[in-house]
Formats: C-alpha cells, structure tokens, sequence
C-alpha cells in the first residue's frame, strides 16, 4: 500500500482517473478537489494507484460532506469512510478489504471507537452491502432521497 500524496502528481492522476470511471458510484471529482481531499484525510492510500484506493475522515478532519456531517452530530471518536474504489480487473481479489482492515488498524491506534460510511439504498447495490455485512457493519440510520431521488444507508462498525 502507498500513502497517497496530492504532491505526487503521478498518483494524483491516478487516482483521479479512476475515481471518475468509478463517478456513478461516487461522485465525479476535479484534480484540485481531490488533491485537497487527500490532504485533509485521516486516511488516503492505494494498492497500486491504479488498482485500489481508499480515502476517510475523522471527527477532526475538515470535510465538508453533509454524510460526514450527518455522522458528526451523533457520535465522537469515529472514522468515516468517504470513498472506496477499485479498478474493475481488481475487483473480487480482496483488495477492498486489505484497505478496510488496514484502516480499521489505524483507526483503532488513533482512539477511534467507529468505522462509519454509508452505501447506496435507492439505487441498490446488493454487493456492497453484502461486503459491509461480512466486515461487521450494521445500518445505523437512512438518509432522505436527494435532488436525484438518491437515498443512501449510513453504517457503522465497532472497531
């Protein structure tokens, strides 16, 4: 795994392309804005910058999402996980969760009580949820449909 640096312009590029491809999922990103995200993370590191990445925040981060913000009204000592992305020929080959446990471990060393994130409800998708059931996170709440009809699930782990 290698620590992600917006200063590294290679991997900035990267990452960026495969955010994007991944835009659905998540949301498209421009270059500035994602290398301000990887500055401000509790957590931003990739298994091959075009292979996997993984980017969170901690109670403390300065991060403007209203998901973050949702979980910052309700419980302290917590990581959120922001985004996860994995390239399509990587994907089945546990490279999610190498990048999950390696960041439960440094949450955990930092103090946190919580991994929390959240994953699509409206439209569903059923492999994420059965990859967060495995990894021991339970729904916490639901988010009201967005301007696009999106709804999401917010979890939570016990770490």
């Amino acid at each position: 795994m290698i620590q992600l640096r917006s200063s590294d312009e290679t991997s900035l590029e990267a990452i960026l392309a495969l955010n994007n491809d991944f835009a659905k999922e998540t949301s498209l990103l421009e270059k500035d804005k994602l290398a301000s995200m990887m500055d401000r993370a509790f957590y931003a590191k990739a298994i091959e910058p075009v292979a996997a990445f993984l980017i969170c925040y901690d109670q403390d981060s300065d991060h403007d999402s209203l998901r973050f913000a949702w979980f910052k009204e309700r419980l302290v000592k917590f990581a959120y996980i922001d985004r996860i992305v994995v390239s399509g020929d990587y994907q089945k080959k546990g490279y999610a969760k190498s990048l999950y446990e390696d960041f439960f471990d440094e949450a955990r060393a930092a103090g946190h009580h919580y991994a929390t994130c959240e994953v699509n409800f409206t439209p569903p998708n059923p492999g994420s949820d059965a990859f967060h059931a495995a990894l021991g996170f339970v729904e916490l709440g639901k988010s009201y449909p967005n301007e696009e009809g999106k709804v999401v699930t917010y979890l939570i782990k016990k770490l």
